[in-house]
């Protein structure tokens, strides 16, 4: 597995990321923990979770269930690169009571709280924000950062679905106040058949110094050799990947670009991984294995080398926005 670091810290990431959101969900605790005995195994030490996963009546459940696999000790948390993320509600679905959901300081202080009882440990290495929140200031959210920082429940803070101008706001409020290192990283939504990011949040990210964490990085599977599946096993495409089906002029670049990598010889999901690992200041793609298979499919594409035939194939597949503001402008 190879390194790098996490932005403009210091601090040293593998450059694929675990995502928990399955654990629960759709992967039992059993099972989890063993995909998570199989990502250190690989050299994976950087996880990421949310407090809000495990959904429904279930929210916290997948936090619950890293937290006990921490629990078994052997090193297991000292190996754990650990990033959670803050904003929705924990309640019941429906209306938040009052200040239980986004960014006030009062949520973060409850949230934090309850996140380390779940996980089991005396510290977050990453604490992302999960979403914007237009009513609480930047100054609100950093003294709420500050104190736990001085507390020693988090070390940095992190990002998730901002868009640039955010970024750049929330770390100049952060610079203008001193002593605080603002957002070290962005998670967004960044694949091959979806590059909005190129135009603003992932030059925004690069100009602060964060770390880009592309989620969805198969595109809701999109991306992973769908229509192959289709014809060959009768498994025919669920959610996001069946409505983008639906589009004639999608499915036929699907089909192109299933039809590229056939010709190279690569897994379609296992090069859109490795497509992201050439982007520019991207750390690493999460990837959510619901199986071991799976998870040893990633880490196959982190291996892997695109030729530059390949990488031109995909572009001219998926060409992506260009550089702003030129995309939108002269």
């Amino acid at each position: 597995m190879k390194y790098t670091q996490l932005g403009r810290t210091g601090l040293k990431v593998s450059r694929l990321v675990l995502g928990t959101m399955n654990f629960g969900p759709q992967t039992d605790e059993a099972d989890s923990h063993a995909i998570m005995d199989a990502a250190l195994d690989a050299g994976i030490n950087f996880f990421d979770t949310a407090n809000v996963y495990g959904w429904g009546e279930n929210k916290g459940r997948t936090e619950s269930i890293i937290g006990n696999w921490f629990a078994k000790g052997e090193g297991r948390r000292d190996k754990v690169v650990l990033a959670t993320k803050v904003y929705g509600s924990m309640g019941a679905d429906g209306p938040a009571w009052p200040n239980h959901d986004k960014l006030s300081a009062l949520n973060i202080r409850r949230a934090v709280d309850a996140s380390l009882k779940r996980l089991q440990t005396d510290h977050i290495d990453v604490y992302q924000f999960h979403h914007i929140d237009r009513n609480t200031p930047f100054e609100e959210i950093w003294q709420a950062i500050d104190v736990l920082v001085q507390q020693g429940k988090i070390l940095y803070a992190g990002s998730s679905n901002f868009p640039g101008y955010k970024i750049a706001q929330a770390n100049e409020i952060a610079a203008r106040r001193g002593g605080t290192i603002g957002l070290v990283s962005e998670q967004c939504l960044y694949n091959l058949a979806e590059r909005r990011a190129e135009m603003e949040v992932i030059p925004a990210a690069q100009e602060y110094g964060l770390g880009v964490i592309p989620w969805s990085p198969l595109h809701g599977g999109l991306l992973g050799g769908v229509i192959r599946k289709e014809v060959e096993g009768g498994r025919r495409a669920s959610g996001r990947a069946a409505d983008a089906l639906a589009d004639p002029a999608t499915r036929a670049r699907i089909q192109s670009y299933e039809d590229l990598l056939d010709k190279h010889g690569i897994e379609p999901g296992e090069a859109a991984l490795a497509w992201l690992l050439t982007r520019p200041g991207v750390t690493g793609p999460i990837v959510g294995p619901r199986t071991a298979e799976q998870l040893a499919s990633a880490v196959r594409a982190s291996e892997l080398e695109l030729s530059e035939e390949l990488l031109t194939g995909l572009d001219e597949i998926f060409p992506g926005p260009g550089p702003s503001p030129e995309a939108f402008a002269w």
